[in-house]
């Protein structure tokens, strides 16, 4: 049996929708779905913050799961939906009580904060203080402005 073994400089076509709009790339099989929203696709919400998965910036939710798009290769996406913190249009409650929490801070961290807690409440509509700061672990600020995000995160699970 013979396995096709792709060369690094060849590509393959990946097809995402993004935020509802499909889209097409052709990308070597290492490409992390990250540098495929950023670079090949000028989705810029996810932030490439640590090349590490530690930080969580990049955080986006991949057919209804919330990953860090870092740790994901652009061909494990094909054929699915990703959605960015641009999916929230804006008025989003998460996004109103970041804005009126004062949890914004720089801004870095806030669309993969943002897509962390919109999954958060969507898995636990009314989660408690400990729930929050649990779910938040895996998303650094550095700004250290954590009590405002958990404020906001409790403020839109209860609006």
């Amino acid at each position: 049996m013979t396995t096709a073994v792709q060369e690094p400089h060849e590509t393959s076509p990946v097809t995402v929708t993004v935020d509802g709009q499909a889209r097409t790339a052709a990308v070597p099989p290492r490409r992390l779905l990250v540098h495929l929203l950023r670079e090949d696709l000028g989705v810029t919400g996810p932030h490439v913050g640590c090349d590490t998965s530690q930080c969580g910036a990049c955080t986006v939710v991949l057919d209804g799961v919330a990953v860090k798009s870092c740790t994901v290769l652009a061909v494990q996406a094909d054929g699915g939906e990703v959605e960015t913190a641009a999916s929230l249009g804006g008025d989003h409650p998460l996004q109103q009580a970041f804005h009126a929490r004062h949890a914004l801070q720089c801004g870095f961290c806030t669309p993969g904060m943002l897509m962390s807690c919109r999954a958060l409440l969507e898995e636990h509509p009314s989660p408690s203080e400990a729930q929050v700061r649990s779910w938040l672990k895996g998303n650094l600020c550095r700004c250290t402005g954590y009590q405002h995000i958990v404020d906001a995160v409790l403020e839109a699970a209860d609006g």
